[in-house]
């Protein structure tokens, strides 16, 4: 798991698959509005004048001297939602980020985001 003093550290590091494939860059980290805690990445994909923000669980993330090993597999991340390299996660996008991967949307109680950048 990615500790929230890591963070910085750890950006512009490549992301990899389970099986050691390149997937792309660590961009930056999203944290769980209730926890703080590293909840979902950014990676930089695509080709070098056509790159995307596509978003990955960190949920069982390992770090190496030189990379972010994620459980998800390149394919899988690749269809991830994504945003450009210079816009921000809309509010009404986050649970589709959820979704993809399998997992539970919680917001708050009164509707705030479940996700915010470091």
């Amino acid at each position: 798991m990615i500790h929230p003093a890591d963070i910085r550290e750890w950006r512009n590091h490549d992301v990899v698959d389970p099986k050691q494939r390149k997937i792309g860059m660590l961009e930056a980290i999203y944290v769980d509005t209730a926890t703080d805690e590293p909840t979902v990445a950014t990676v930089r994909t695509g080709l070098p004048t056509r790159q995307r923000l596509v978003f990955v669980p960190l949920d069982e993330a390992v770090l190496g001297p030189d990379y972010v090993k994620v459980s998800y597999d390149k394919g899988q991340v690749r269809k991830a939602p994504s945003i450009g390299t210079d816009d921000v996660l809309p509010a009404e996008q986050e649970e589709e980020i959820f979704r993809h991967y399998g997992m539970t949307y919680r917001p708050g109680a009164g509707g705030e985001r479940q996700l915010a950048r470091r």
